[in-house]
């Protein structure tokens, strides 16, 4: 798993903080404090990219396609999870199109290489729940570490391929 970092280069400074901005206040009334800290160490891992996708366009439009990005790797258009909400009122509170912040957020997700499950955006508060985490190639042969022996457990932690030791 990659570690995530909120450091921003000096040229980007201002465009990270507009967006992380709108980003802090959307999810400070409608998510929670796990999704703010994610969509900000997402915008700047983009802030970081050479050169940035950031430095065009609008910063809510932006600021929409990150939380989306973030809540479709999170599930949180999926009605049965406890913290969800429908994609159209997610881009209507950013006052953008639909179909803008799904755009958007399919061009994040394919210059970060995100896909549904992708440990390195998982929330937290889901990793436990997450079967991408807690898989390891163990002599070629992929296996849910969770059930491999304590050393092998100690071991993929060592090397950061699993968040913890489950226990």
């Amino acid at each position: 798993m990659k570690s995530k970092s909120l450091t921003v280069p000096k040229g980007m400074q201002e465009k990270y903080k507009e967006i992380t901005q709108i980003i802090k206040v959307f999810c400070s009334e409608n998510l929670n404090e796990e999704y703010e800290l994610l969509c900000c160490q997402l915008t700047a891992a983009l802030s970081r990219k050479r050169p940035s996708p950031l430095t065009k366009g609008r910063a809510n439009t932006w600021a929409c396609g990150i939380v989306h990005s973030v809540g479709t790797v999170n599930f949180l258009f999926d009605s049965s999870q406890k913290l969800s909400m429908k994609a159209k009122d997610l881009s209507g509170k950013f006052g953008v199109s639909t179909s803008t912040s799904s755009t958007k957020s399919k061009h994040i997700r394919d210059i970060m290489k995100m896909g549904m499950f992708d440990p390195d955006w998982t929330l937290p508060s889901k990793l436990e729940n997450n079967p991408m985490i807690w898989m390891v190639s163990v002599n070629g042969f992929v296996m849910d570490v969770r059930g491999a022996p304590k050393e092998i457990q100690e071991e993929a932690f060592r090397k950061g391929l699993i968040p913890y030791l489950p226990e």
